[in-house]
C-alpha cells in the first residue's frame, strides 16, 4: 500500500480547522492508496489545538506536531519530518478542497513527470460575504491586476515558473532541499525557484479544484501584500533574480510615486499629478474589466479601485522596505515575521 501524506501548518484556527480536517481526511484516493494528515500547530491558544486532539484520538490518519517558531515554512518543514507518505500534498487550512484533490494531484504527477504540481489559485467569497471580501476576490482573479501570473487562470494547463501549494514526489525535496526557514512568506515562491534554477519543472492542471477564501477587510488585504512584497527582495537576494519580472513592477511603481512626490515639494508637482493620474486612470480601467468578467454588484464594485490599489501599493511599499533589509543586513524586521489574517 502507498502512501500520500497531506501536510499544512496552522495556528488559532479554531473556526475553520473541523471544516479543513473533513476535507483533507476526505480526499478520495486511486486503490492502493492509503491516507496521512500530518498538522503542524504554532500552539494555539483559542481551542485549536484541543479540537484537533479530539480527532486525532478518532482517527488514526491525523497527527499533530508542534511548531514552536510559529513560521509558516517551519511548520511545513516539522510536518514533512513527520511524513511518511511517498508522495507530498500541502494544503492551506483557509482552503475548501474538492474531494479528488489529492487524487488529480497523484494523476499530474504521473502524466506530466514534474517536479511539483498544483491547481489554479481560485480565490471565493464566503457565502453572505460583505462587499469589500465580494470585491477582493474578484480582483484576486484578475490577470490585470495579478499581472498576467498563470496561477489566477483557472482553465490553463501547463509548465508554470510557480504553482499554488503544491504537491511533490519525496524525492523532490531529497533534491531540492525543504523550505526556507528564514522566511515568513514567499517561502513557495522561493521553493520553486529553487526547483526551476536546479533543472526541475513544476506544472498547473485546471483538474486539480479547490477554492480560498480571501482577506474580508481593506486593511487585511494591505497587511496582506506589505508581507508579500516584503519577502520577496529576500528570496531574489538568495538565488539573484526574481521568480518573475512581474514581482518587480509594483516596487518599480511606489519608488516612482514616492520620487514624484519629492519633486512635488521640492516645487516641481507635474510628475506626481501625471503618475498619479495615469496610475489612477489604469486603476479605474482594471476595476471596470474585473466588474464586466465577475458581474460584481455595485456595492462591491465602487470598492474595486481601492482594493487594487490595495494589492499593488501594499506589495510595492513592502518589496521596497524588504529590499532596503536585504542590503542592509540580510534579515527581516520582527514586525514581519507575524503572520496576518
Amino acid at each position: 500500500m502507498k502512501q500520500l501524506s497531506i501536510i499544512a501548518p496552522c495556528r488559532n484556527e479554531q473556526r475553520h480547522i473541523d471544516a479543513f480536517c473533513a476535507s483533507a481526511l476526505a480526499q478520495r484516493l486511486p486503490p492502493g492508496w492509503a491516507l496521512q494528515l500530518v498538522i503542524a500547530d504554532g500552539l494555539s491558544d483559542d481551542g485549536t489545538r484541543e479540537r484537533l486532539a479530539a480527532r486525532a484520538a478518532h482517527d488514526s490518519r491525523l497527527r499533530v506536531i508542534d511548531n514552536p517558531k510559529r513560521i509558516v515554512s517551519c511548520g511545513l518543514n516539522a510536518a514533512l519530518r513527520e511524513a511518511t507518505g511517498e508522495v507530498i500534498v500541502r494544503m492551506d487550512i483557509h482552503t475548501e478542497y474538492a474531494v479528488d484533490y489529492a487524487a488529480e494531484c497523484l494523476a499530474a504527477l504521473v502524466a506530466s513527470g514534474a517536479d511539483n504540481v498544483g491547481g489554479p489559485w481560485h480565490a471565493q467569497a464566503e457565502a453572505g460575504a460583505g462587499p469589500t471580501q465580494r470585491a477582493v476576490a474578484a480582483a484576486f482573479q484578475s490577470r490585470w491586476v495579478a499581472g498576467g501570473a498563470r496561477s489566477r487562470d483557472l482553465g490553463y494547463s501547463g509548465w508554470v515558473d510557480t504553482v499554488y501549494l503544491g504537491c511533490w514526489p519525496r524525492a523532490s525535496f531529497e533534491r531540492f532541499g525543504t523550505f526556507d526557514e528564514t522566511l515568513v512568506r514567499n517561502q513557495d515562491d522561493e521553493h520553486n525557484l529553487r526547483i526551476a534554477r536546479g533543472g526541475g519543472r513544476i506544472w498547473q492542471s485546471a483538474r486539480i479544484c479547490s477554492v480560498y477564501r480571501p482577506r474580508a477587510a481593506l486593511g487585511q488585504v494591505l497587511r496582506q501584500y506589505l508581507q508579500y512584497g516584503y519577502w520577496k527582495p529576500f528570496v531574489m537576494q538568495r538565488h539573484g533574480q526574481p521568480a518573475s519580472l512581474r514581482h518587480l513592477v509594483p516596487g518599480g511603481l511606489v519608488a516612482a510615486l514616492v520620487l514624484a512626490a519629492l519633486a512635488a515639494l521640492g516645487g516641481a508637482p507635474w510628475p506626481l499629478l501625471a503618475l498619479g493620474g495615469l496610475y489612477g486612470a489604469a486603476v479605474l480601467a482594471m476595476a471596470l474589466a474585473v466588474r464586466r468578467a465577475s458581474a460584481l454588484d455595485a456595492q462591491a464594485a465602487v470598492r474595486l479601485p481601492a482594493v487594487i490599489a490595495a494589492y499593488h501599493l501594499g506589495y510595492g511599499a513592502g518589496t521596497l522596505l524588504g529590499l532596503w533589509d536585504s542590503l542592509r543586513h540580510g534579515r527581516g524586521r520582527e514586525r514581519f515575521g507575524a503572520l496576518t489574517r
